[in-house]
């Protein structure tokens, strides 16, 4: 008998394959929808990878050329009102700021400082939304995908004991399918998270640091430009 039990579980197909097309439609649906929050979670891993190595290369180009010694006005007038790099927008914010903020004679109208930090924090707030949309949704894919797996094992393991107990035979052909596709479900979940918290971590902190150096620019900026306001 338990040759034959044996003989019958050798001929069951336990691939990744076969176990998913042995699955119900239930735990199928779940494995489906972990495998697409995989799948967009490592999307936005490469894509914020690219924007981050992106915006440190662009913000230590734009740091040699505002640190060279030439002039403001003149720096301004090479990258335009509305550059494309990060720390470039937060330096025209400041100096159409700064420019609008002279009166026709010369003179500045009253709250130039505090006009220019506030329209340099605002373009900060941007490059920070930028950085981080999408970056959620790993910290929530962390979270929910192994609870979702879980569900899908749950699920299928009740099916594979309802199925037992419709056809009263407890042997290894029988229970093994049930219980190993019902075990893929969580094992994906965990596929899904694993990156994703990590993922989420590691981009949280980069995030926060180039943002530091934005605001730690602007602060450099906005106290040249009080110098001159003082003058």
């Amino acid at each position: 008998m338990e040759t034959e039990a044996l003989a019958a579980a050798q001929e069951i197909d336990f691939s990744v394959l076969g176990l998913f097309l042995q699955a119900t439609v239930t735990v199928k649906l779940v494995m489906i929808g972990l495998l697409v929050m995989s799948f967009w979670s490592w999307a936005i891993i490469v894509q914020k990878y690219i924007l981050y190595r992106a915006s440190k290369r662009e913000a230590e180009v734009f740091d040699r050329a505002f640190w060279s010694g030439e002039p403001l006005d003149e720096l301004f007038e090479k990258i335009g009102a509305q550059p494309d790099g990060a720390s470039e927008k937060i330096f025209a914010a400041g100096m159409l700021e700064w420019r609008r903020s002279h009166r026709q004679d010369g003179g500045l109208i009253a709250g130039a400082q505090s006009r220019i930090d506030r329209a340099m924090n605002v373009a900060i707030a941007r490059e920070s939304e930028r950085l981080n949309s999408g970056v959620g949704f790993l910290a929530t894919v962390g979270s929910t995908a192994p609870f979702i797996g879980l569900f899908g094992t749950v699920y299928g393991i009740m099916h594979a004991f309802t199925e037992i107990a419709a056809t009263q035979n407890t042997d290894l052909a029988t229970v093994a399918p049930g219980i190993a596709e019902a075990l893929m479900a969580t094992g994906i979940g965990l596929v899904a998270a694993i990156p994703a918290v990590v993922a989420y971590n590691k981009l949280n902190s980069d995030s926060d640091r180039i943002v530091g150096g934005y605001e730690a620019f602007a602060d450099e900026f906005a106290t040249i430009l009080s110098r001159q306001l003082d003058a």
